[in-house]
């Protein structure tokens, strides 16, 4: 009796993979250099080292290369999140700015800019941003060790994101380190006050604790 087992991945196919990734990464890069209108399939080859009938043999249309790296995008800032080695509520501060201030933020900028006058992009990026929202605040809860049972508490915590996010707005202009180091401080502050003084804890510790909470309270 012949005994079935899965394809095999051979070379090709890892070829095929690290094509893929480094057309997704090319497609970030752009983005975030040039904006939708100068991202094209054809500077996106360029830039990953590929032909052009490449990458449309992974990515048959623009909107396709481009949505993929929306998702390519929203896993590379939730793994940013969940890898943050912050220790102290300063830290978290200023790890959580950082994620709005860096290139993958541009990147993403560029797309929910293009969402809003793309049809082929709207459905999805609206949905995704609204999901890499959610996982972003549940981050910055576990990172700053808040009580979201606290009356307001929630509420403080949205507003160091989006004062993160104006921040990256800023950033698009001009970098001011220094301001920016002064408000992360000042935040770090106001934080202490809202959430109560006390050391933030790491990302990989905080879930393992949150994921051992969960199946004790399913039991």
């Amino acid at each position: 009796m012949a005994v079935v087992t899965g394809p095999r991945q051979g070379p090709q196919q890892d070829r095929s993979r690290a094509t893929r990734q480094r057309l997704l990464e090319a497609a970030v890069s752009c983005l975030a250099e040039h904006g939708w209108a100068g991202s094209t399939v054809a500077a996106v080859a360029e830039r990953a080292g590929v032909s052009r009938g490449a990458a449309q043999h992974h990515f048959p249309t623009r909107e396709d290369l481009f949505t993929a790296a929306v998702e390519y995008v929203a896993e590379e800032r939730s793994q940013a999140l969940r890898t943050l080695p912050a220790r102290d509520r300063r830290e978290a501060v200023a790890a959580l700015v950082d994620l709005f201030t860096g290139p993958l933020f541009r990147a993403a900028l560029h797309l929910w800019v293009a969402a809003a006058h793309e049809p082929q992009l709207h459905a999805r990026v609206t949905e995704l941003e609204a999901r890499v929202g959610r996982e972003s605040h549940r981050m910055a809860v576990i990172l700053l060790a808040a009580d979201e049972s606290v009356p307001g508490v929630r509420e403080t915590v949205q507003g160091l994101l989006d004062m993160a996010r104006g921040l990256g707005l800023a950033t698009l202009l001009t970098d001011d380190r220094a301001r920016r180091e002064r408000v992360v401080a000042q935040w770090s502050v106001l934080l202490d006050e809202a959430l109560g003084s006390g050391e933030a804890i790491g990302s990989d510790e905080a879930l393992g604790a949150q994921d051992a909470g969960t199946e004790s309270a399913a039991r």
